[in-house]
């Protein structure tokens, strides 16, 4: 989660808040607290989900007020599992946008039928969201069809990266960017961080490149 609030931070959002609890490690821009936020605040441009959540009786609870809050979600890491776990149907919250790895996609959806763009369309279809199909080639699908592959670094497959993504995704999302297109931005401004950095890396190391890739758009 820090890692996530860090990135939201260092890709623009204007205003980041982490909940949950409080950590050491994150940029001083960053608003800390142990309680929740009111999600009926229509202020909250995106919420990303997930990242150091956990699986318990607490998180859940957590996930299905995100879930029900209508805001724009961001859902990777423990929130997805927890979705798998628990078969939740996502066909209500519509908008939203999964980023699994192939083994949450798998534990998501199971296997289906196609290449991994076909699959993806599949997944998207279903849900009503806008699927982050991450690895070296990952694939951004929408339920209209449209579908996008960005062919990231090999560098980036260290633990937490997913976590960087998820945070430059959410604040593309808050930036006022629709679901496809945030997620299509996020991957490329990972992957530009990942390129500007080097590797091998760490998932900290992305952070301050991301200045660096953002400043490569304009």
């Amino acid at each position: 989660s820090a890692l996530t609030a860090a990135a939201a931070a260092r890709a623009g959002a204007g205003y980041v808040r982490l909940d949950g609890g409080l950590a050491s490690n994150v940029p001083a821009a960053v608003v800390q607290s142990a309680a929740g936020t009111d999600l009926s605040d229509e202020r909250i441009g995106a919420l990303a989900v997930g990242p150091g959540l956990g699986r318990d009786a607490s998180a859940r609870e957590i996930l299905d007020r995100a879930l029900a809050s209508k805001r724009n979600l961001v859902l990777d890491a423990d929130a997805l599992m927890l979705i798998a776990e628990h078969r939740i149907e996502l066909q209500v919250v519509g908008d939203a946008i999964l980023t699994p790895h192939a083994g949450e996609f798998a534990r998501l959806f199971g296997t289906l039928a196609g290449s991994k763009v076909e699959q993806a369309r599949e997944a998207a279809r279903r849900t009503g969201a806008v699927i982050v199909y991450k690895g070296p080639d990952t694939v951004v699908a929408a339920p209209d069809g449209r579908a996008a592959i960005g062919m990231v670094p090999h560098w980036l497959a260290s633990a937490g990266t997913g976590d960087v993504l998820t945070g430059i995704i959410a604040s593309m999302r808050a930036r006022g960017l629709a679901a496809f297109e945030a997620a299509c931005a996020g991957v490329w401004l990972h992957g530009e961080a990942a390129r500007h950095a080097g590797g091998p890396l760490i998932a900290d190391d992305l952070l301050a490149p991301l200045r660096a890739a953002l400043a490569s758009c304009r």
